[in-house]
């Protein structure tokens, strides 16, 4: 195991490095600093939650342009 830069859309947005049996991300981007230092099975996984939660983000931020132009 080694650490692995993780990308979205072509942007470096964190690392997962070995801790223990697993993989630690390391955020280095504000948008997914909710993920800082969660554990992971595999880079593949997160990858995952970090889509998983931009999608949670942009429906967010959907809702609030509603509700605001509302």
């Amino acid at each position: 195991m080694s650490k692995q830069v993780i990308e979205f859309g072509g942007e470096a947005v964190g690392v997962v490095v070995p801790d223990e049996d697993r993989f630690k991300f390391l955020a280095v981007k504000y948008h997914v600093w909710d993920l800082d230092a969660k554990r992971f099975g595999s880079a593949d996984e997160a990858r995952a939650a970090i889509r998983q939660l931009l999608a949670h983000q942009a429906v967010q931020a959907k809702r609030q342009n509603h509700s605001a132009a509302a």
